[in-house]
C-alpha cells in the first residue's frame, strides 16, 4: 500500500479548495435530506460529493442558533455489499477530511471501499465549515515559537506569547470559539449519521482523531458499528491536551534511537557520525551551542536558526523516517556555521488565512476540552523538571501554551473513557510513535476495557494504518473493517 502522509497544517489547508457546483441525484442508502452536489478542488475523485449538515452552535440550547458542517462522500463500490458510512476523522486539531475519500481513502483495499460509503467532513470552525479565527500576528504562527523555554528555561516569554494570542482570541474569536471542542465535535458526527439515514456509523479516527472516535464511542456507545483508532492520544481527562504536548517527552525518547542509527549508517549521504551513540550528544552540544549564538536565517521565520528551532526541526522529522534528512541536512550545516536553504514563510502561496483558521481552531479545542493552569510558577517548575529527566525536548513539553491564558471559563468537564459500551473497537499503534507514543495509547486501552483490542505494531512514525506500520498491522484492521473479524486479543505485528 501507498504510504499516506499526515500533516494536520497540511489538511487543515486543503479545507478551502472544496467548493460546492451544480447537485447531482445519485444517493447512498438514507440521506434522503441532504442536498449532494459536486465537490471542486484540485486532485478530487470525480465521483466525490459534497453536502452541509446544520447543527446547534451550543448543544445545551439546541433549538438556538445554527452553524454548518460541511461533509463528503465517495458511495459504496458495490452496492449489493454495502454495510454502511465511515467516518475518516482526521487529526489536529485544526485538520480536515473532506478530500480523504478521494485520497487516502482510496488506498483502502477495495473490499473496504465496497462495504462503506467514505464520509469526510471538516470540524466545526474549520472552512468550509462555518469558520473561526483568532487574528493571530503573523509570527505567532512559527511552530517554534511555541511553547519552547528560553535558553536559560525561563517559561516568561512563552508565557507574554500565551497572553498575546489568548488577547487576540478573545477580540476576534467570537461567539463560535467559545463552542469549539472535541466533545461538541463528536456530537457534530451524530448529526452528521443522522443526516445520512444511518443507524450506526463506523470510523477510522487518526491521531487527534482518534480522542473525537473515543468521545464518539463513550458518548453513542450504541451508535457505533465498527472502529479503528490509529495512532492514539492518551485520554486522561484532568489533562487532555496538556497530557497530549506532554507525550512529546516519551515520543522523543522512543524514536531518537532509530534516527540516531540512520543518522550513523555508512554510505548515507546524510551521516552526522560515524557511531549511533554519537548522535544524541553531538544534537545536544550543537542546540546549545545554537542557543548562545543562533545563526543568521533571512527568509526564514524566526529569521535566525537558533536552539529552538533545531529541537523542532527534530520534532517535525521524527514523525517519519522519510524527513529524517531534513533534520540531518540542518545538524550537518550548523556545524559547518551555515544554514539551508530558509523555509517558505507561512503566507508564501496565500495560505495564511488557513492557517490562522487551523491556529483559531486547535486553540478553542485545547483550551475549551479542559482547565489549564494560569501560574507562571507552575509552568516553570514543570519545564525545569522536564529540561532535566528530557534533554532533548528541553522542557518545551510541560511548556505554557496560550491555553495558560485562556479568557473563558469551562463549559462542562472533560468526558472519561470507560468500559461501557459494546465491544467493537480496534487500536492500532506503532511502536515508535514520536506524537502519539505507544505510552498514552496503552492508557486508552486500559480506559476501554473489553471494548477494545489493540494492535501494535512494530514499526517507527506516527500513523500506523496504511502509512508508517507494517503488512500485518494493515492487514489487521482491512479485515475487521471490511468483515468485523478482530482479534481474541491484543496483538503484535513483528
Amino acid at each position: 500500500m501507498k504510504k499516506i502522509k499526515r500533516n494536520a497544517s497540511l489538511l487543515a489547508a486543503s479545507a478551502v479548495l472544496l467548493g460546492l457546483t451544480a447537485p447531482v441525484t445519485a444517493s447512498a442508502a438514507g440521506g434522503e435530506s441532504l442536498r449532494w452536489t459536486r465537490c471542486t478542488g484540485p486532485g478530487l475523485d470525480p465521483r466525490q460529493q459534497c453536502a452541509t449538515v446544520d447543527v446547534p452552535l451550543d448543544y445545551s440550547d439546541p433549538n438556538g442558533r445554527k452553524i454548518q458542517i460541511a461533509i463528503s462522500r465517495i458511495p459504496s463500490e458495490k452496492p449489493s455489499a454495502r454495510r454502511g458510512a465511515l467516518l475518516l476523522i482526521p487529526g489536529g486539531p485544526g485538520g480536515v477530511s473532506l478530500g480523504d475519500p478521494s485520497g487516502k481513502g482510496q488506498t483502502l483495499p477495495q473490499k473496504v471501499r465496497d462495504t462503506y460509503d467514505l464520509i469526510g467532513f471538516a470540524p466545526r470552525g474549520m472552512a468550509p465549515s462555518s469558520a473561526a479565527t483568532c487574528g493571530l500576528e503573523s509570527k505567532d504562527l512559527a511552530l517554534a515559537k511555541l511553547a519552547w523555554p528560553t535558553p536559560d528555561g525561563s517559561v516568561n516569554e512563552s508565557m507574554a506569547t500565551a497572553r498575546r494570542m489568548a488577547d487576540a482570541c478573545a477580540r476576534n474569536g467570537g461567539e463560535l470559539l467559545r463552542h469549539l471542542s472535541s466533545a461538541n465535535e463528536a456530537r457534530d458526527l451524530d448529526r452528521v449519521r443522522a443526516a445520512l439515514g444511518e443507524s450506526r456509523i463506523s470510523a477510522w479516527g487518526d491521531s487527534y482523531g482518534t480522542y473525537v472516535g473515543s468521545l464518539y464511542s463513550q458518548l453513542f456507545p450504541h451508535r457505533t458499528d465498527r472502529i479503528v483508532l490509529d495512532s492514539n492520544q492518551n485520554p486522561d481527562p484532568t489533562r487532555v491536551g496538556r497530557a497530549w504536548l506532554a507525550a512529546f517527552e516519551d515520543g522523543v525518547e522512543d524514536n531518537f534511537p532509530e534516527f540516531a542509527k540512520w543518522a550513523s549508517r555508512p554510505g548515507n549521504p546524510h551521516r552526522v557520525a560515524r557511531k549511533a551513540t554519537d548522535v544524541r550528544p553531538l544534537f545536544l552540544r550543537l542546540a546549545e551551542r545554537l542557543d548562545h549564538a543562533p545563526l543568521p536565517w533571512p527568509g526564514a521565520t524566526p529569521a535566525e536558526l537558533n536552539g529552538n528551532v533545531l529541537r523542532q526541526t527534530m520534532l517535525n522529522s521524527l514523525y517519519d523516517p522519510d524527513d529524517y534528512p531534513a533534520l540531518a541536512k540542518m545538524i550537518l550545516a550548523a556545524r559547518k556555521g551555515t544554514v539551508p536553504p530558509a523555509p517558505q514563510p507561512p503566507n508564501a502561496d496565500g495560505d495564511e488565512s488557513m492557517m490562522q483558521n487551523a491556529a483559531a481552531v486547535g486553540a478553542g479545542i485545547l483550551c475549551n476540552n479542559v482547565t489549564w493552569p494560569k501560574s507562571a510558577a507552575h509552568y516553570q517548575k514543570e519545564v525545569d523538571e522536564s529540561r532535566a529527566a528530557f534533554p532533548l525536548t528541553a522542557g518545551m513539553p510541560r511548556g505554557p501554551m496560550l491555553c495558560a491564558a485562556w479568557p473563558y471559563e469551562l463549559r462542562e468537564p472533560a468526558v472519561r473513557i470507560t468500559d461501557r459500551g459494546p465491544s467493537n473497537i480496534l487500536l492500532v499503534q506503532n511502536e515508535r510513535d514520536v506524537s502519539t507514543p505507544l505510552s498514552g495509547a496503552r492508557v486508552l486501552r486500559r480506559a476501554f476495557g473489553d471494548r477494545a483490542v489493540m494492535v501494535t505494531v512494530n514499526s517507527t512514525g506516527h500513523g500506523a494504518y496504511l502509512a508508517n506500520g507494517n503488512t500485518c498491522g494493515d492487514r489487521t484492521v482491512s479485515r475487521f473493517l471490511a468483515t468485523g473479524e478482530r482479534p481474541d486479543r491484543d496483538t503484535y505485528c513483528a
